[in-house]
């Protein structure tokens, strides 16, 4: 009996470019439900050309998908990042944006989680060390369910039109 599940990949990161490829990497495998959590989005150059691109390829690829932000602060996606509120208004049905309420703002953490298979981390977002892991569902399923608590204790806070409907 063969298994044909691919082996779990994992990749160490210490830099913002390295940061940066494994975010690409992760964004262009199979899969459905893209989850991200980073304290204020800045990181994640959502007014970079590049990276709007890829997420627009992403939704694109099949009408299935879906992207999840989560931030203690949006105000740099709101402000910096008009090709990023773009893509929100071209696909608001199916990108959705949330902000944490108060109690969980220690959380320092940043991560992306493509279903429950696949996932981008650096433990403290200050710093671009982290790792990524490919096809390792269990910490993939961590990190997903550790984003599914963050959205519960979060709100719906960034719109793609100015009157917030």
């Amino acid at each position: 009996m063969s298994d044909d599940k691919p082996k779990a990949e994992y990749l160490r990161f210490e830099s913002e470019a390295d940061w940066h490829r494994a975010i690409e990497r992760l964004v262009a495998l199979p899969g459905r439900e893209l989850r991200i959590f980073d304290p204020d989005l800045s990181a994640l150059r959502l007014n970079a050309p590049e990276r709007v691109a890829l997420l627009e390829q992403f939704l694109q690829t099949s009408r299935t998908r879906r992207l999840y932000f989560a931030a203690h602060d949006t105000e740099h996606l709101t402000r910096y990042c008009p090709r990023m509120m773009r893509l929100l208004a071209r696909y608001a049905h199916v990108i959705q944006i949330n902000r944490t309420h108060e109690e969980i703002r220690h959380i320092q953490d940043s991560f992306l989680v493509l279903d429950a298979q696949h996932y981008v981390r650096r433990p403290v977002a200050d710093f671009y060390r982290g790792a990524a892991g490919l096809n390792d569902d269990a910490e993939a399923l961590a990190m997903r369910s550790r984003f599914l608590e963050i959205w519960a204790a979060s709100f719906p806070a960034v719109s793609s039109t100015t009157a917030g409907l």
